[in-house]
């Protein structure tokens, strides 16, 4: 089978998917494009093809960051509060957060699309490669949303078709 484009997920799936790996109820909503600077710290999983093409990354800022690595780790909401404050997630809800950007990868590999698979996360409130920083403000095939983690909180999150 030919493949020619790369998946960009309904809401409904990414909803779903979020829901069904933090085991908890997700409401999720369209919201403005998040553009992660200094001021707007957020991590960034880079989403590339068989030949290593960079084609998707999943932007999610500090407080989606915070809550999905502490829910998928079933760590007290107050842990992610504190890495919201302190404006960056520690080592553990970096690690946590991997995994959920991991199995995100399944959000893009509908039948007939391009496999894609995780190739780094960029964690937030750490260093980010600029290339990618500039490659995450682009407009065009994408999907911003706001999602709310019961029990945790509220976060933005986009989905960005390179």
């Amino acid at each position: 089978m030919t493949t020619t484009m790369t998946h960009l997920p309904a809401l409904k799936e990414v909803r779903d998917l979020f829901a069904d790996l933090l085991g908890r109820d997700v409401t999720l909503s369209t919201g403005a494009p998040l553009a992660p600077g200094a001021r707007t710290p957020a991590s960034i999983g880079v989403y590339v093809d068989d030949s290593l093409q960079i084609s998707a990354l999943v932007v999610a800022d500090l407080p989606f960051s915070a809550y999905a690595g502490a829910a998928i780790g079933l760590l007290p909401p107050g842990r992610a509060g504190s890495a919201i404050e302190e404006g960056a997630i520690d080592e553990t809800l970096a690690e946590n957060l991997y995994e959920v950007l991991n199995i995100a990868a399944s959000l893009f590999n509908a039948p007939g699309a391009t496999h894609l698979r995780l190739y780094s996360v960029s964690a937030a409130g750490g260093p980010v490669d600029p290339q990618i920083l500039a490659r995450a403000l682009t407009l065009g095939r994408r999907e911003d949303t706001v999602l709310d983690v019961a029990g945790y909180g509220t976060g933005r999150l986009s989905i960005v078709m390179l």
